[in-house]
């Protein structure tokens, strides 16, 4: 018998545990979705994919006019939750996963997963938000400037917060350092939060994570810059430049894409059923309900950013092309 363990219940957010089915209705002959759907959550509860999610629910089920089971599953930076979806998912279309592409693919560049492949075995296929990775300080740091944290860090070794080692925002202090020959030292602290307590205790120089979380503090971080094409929100950034027009770099977005996937298998044997996921999803950026849940939760909006699968599979084979560029470093060898 599957389990879901860690389940939360999200009404209005994420929802109840009961299974939802009309009573002497064969379950073939019933409208999709008849039932609950299910989301697997690679990453612990109460983070930034959990609150995107609940923020997209709170849209997404006016359409599909059903209820969502979260379960999480944190460990192994988001490992975890992946091998159990792909162990426990059924192929019906009524089981998704969450997460977040660039960490979690640059984990099958470390390390491929085991028991499924990568590409392959699961497609990521609706993108909620394009959350570029961004080098932020303490508001009470001496550094004002990305330029005045190169300068130090060509003197002495950076002390670099990270929630995780692989993650588009360490590939992208990592590109930075080999371009201009600032050393630095990554040290994983385990999520956001973490990461966001060891800038503010002053512990750590500075640290990496996506400008989201960071802008909704201004009053304790500055970010410094974001390695994103364009500053696609300079009042939420304090108008950070981007990396490659500050230094002439060439990097493709390193943004945090939350984003949900499901198993190839589930596609090939219900492609009815996933144009319902596909369709009803798809309504839920064009309606003003979920701008004002995203401001709500003091997200900036333009960082919102609708993909389908043909641009969820552009941005895994830029992170995969740019992990594997730095796989050694992103193993902790020099």
């Amino acid at each position: 018998m599957d389990k879901f363990d860690r389940r939360t219940v999200v009404r209005g957010g994420l929802a109840t545990a009961a299974t939802l089915t009309v009573p002497g209705v064969p379950a073939f002959a019933q409208a999709f979705p008849s039932q609950n759907l299910k989301v697997m959550v690679a990453t612990r509860e109460g983070g930034g994919a959990d609150r995107n999610l609940r923020v997209f629910w709170s849209v997404w089920k006016k359409y599909l006019k059903t209820e969502l089971e979260a379960s999480f599953y944190p460990g192994g930076a988001g490992r975890v939750g992946y091998e159990k979806y792909m162990g426990l998912a059924k192929p019906d279309a009524y089981t998704l996963l969450f997460g977040n592409m660039g960490p979690e693919v640059l984990n099958w560049v470390v390390r491929p997963p085991n028991g499924f492949k990568f590409p392959g075995d699961y497609k990521y296929w609706l993108r909620i938000d394009s959350d570029p990775s961004n080098i932020f300080v303490n508001t009470e740091s001496d550094i004002k400037t990305i330029d005045d944290l190169v300068e130090l860090g060509k003197k002495q070794e950076l002390k670099v917060a990270a929630s995780r080692v692989a993650h588009p925002a360490v590939v992208g202090i990592l590109a930075l350092a080999k371009q201009t020959g600032m050393k630095v030292n990554i040290i994983p602290l385990s999520g956001g939060k973490n990461t966001r307590a060891g800038v503010k205790s002053r512990e750590m120089d500075c640290g990496v994570l996506p400008a989201g979380g960071i802008a909704r503090r201004k009053k304790a971080f500055r970010i410094l810059c974001l390695f994103d094409d364009v500053n696609r929100a300079p009042e939420a950034t304090r108008n950070a430049p981007t990396v490659n027009k500050h230094f002439g770099m060439s990097l493709p977005p390193l943004v945090s894409a939350r984003a949900f996937a499901i198993k190839s298998e589930a596609i090939d044997r219900h492609p009815d059923r996933m144009k319902i996921l596909q369709d009803t999803a798809r309504k839920v950026f064009d309606d003003p309900d979920f701008k004002a849940a995203v401001l709500k939760a003091k997200s900036p909006w333009e960082f919102i950013d609708y993909g389908g699968i043909p641009e969820c599979e552009k941005y895994v084979k830029e992170i995969i092309e740019i992990g594997n560029e730095f796989k050694d470093l992103l193993k902790g060898r020099a």
